[in-house]
């Protein structure tokens, strides 16, 4: 003969239910800004800016001795896509679609030419500067020009994106555009174009203090 056990009874208390309903709608409804699945969340909330930034420091002072001499302004399409092994895009990746825009500046470094690049005949008629090539300058993104197209995410990521204190960084497609905007200011002519505005400029200096004469070269 067996003796039935009573079934110990275990229910959550009402209180209990309650919290857990609670914390459990917080999180569907944060996550449903976050993520963008529910219109119109975001509007409910209105926002505010305040720039609460110190002043800026100044750290050093340089004197600058180079003439820039030309200007090129470039853009560019960065399509940045990243996968994970074994999981489809719509669970895992990113795809990014960004136009960079920025200039890189050609210059001529003046600080360089010495007494013996500078020949100057003894009636002050003609005169005879030797100076270095004209070398780019590092890229510079315009943030008012560049803008991101589209962004692409897995699941796994935007859910990432709400524990992260930087999500939907731009930082990566930044740096390729600053990269791609890089290399072709080097195939281009901007360099060219800077030794003969340099070039023009000196000439018309010279000139105008009496010089008949002025010849300049590169290559120091």
């Amino acid at each position: 003969m067996t003796t039935p056990i009573k079934r110990i009874n275990k229910r959550m208390p009402g209180w209990a239910k309650v919290v857990s309903a609670l914390i459990l709608v917080l999180v569907v409804f944060f996550a449903g800004i976050r993520l963008s699945v529910i219109p119109g969340l975001k509007d409910l909330f209105g926002t505010e800016t305040n720039d609460r930034s110190g002043p800026a420091l100044l750290q050093s002072i340089q004197d600058m001795s180079r003439y820039d001499a030309a200007s090129g302004n470039f853009q560019i399409v960065v399509d940045l896509e990243k996968d994970a092994k074994f999981l489809p895009d719509a669970i895992r990746g990113t795809r990014t679609l960004y136009v960079g825009a920025g200039t890189v500046d050609a210059y001529v470094d003046l600080g360089k030419v010495g007494e013996d690049d500078v020949t100057v005949n003894d009636d002050r008629t003609s005169a005879t500067l030797r100076l270095p090539h004209a070398a780019l300058g590092k890229p510079s993104l315009d943030p008012d020009r560049s803008y991101a197209v589209s962004k692409e995410r897995g699941l796994l990521d935007r859910l990432g994106d709400l524990f992260s204190d930087n999500p939907n960084s731009e930082q990566a497609v930044q740096k390729l555009a600053v990269k791609h905007i890089g290399e072709a200011a080097k195939e281009s002519r901007l360099t060219a174009r800077a030794e003969t505005n340099t070039t023009d400029m000196l000439e018309g200096l010279l000139r105008s203090l009496g010089f008949k004469e002025v010849k300049v070269t590169y290559g120091v």
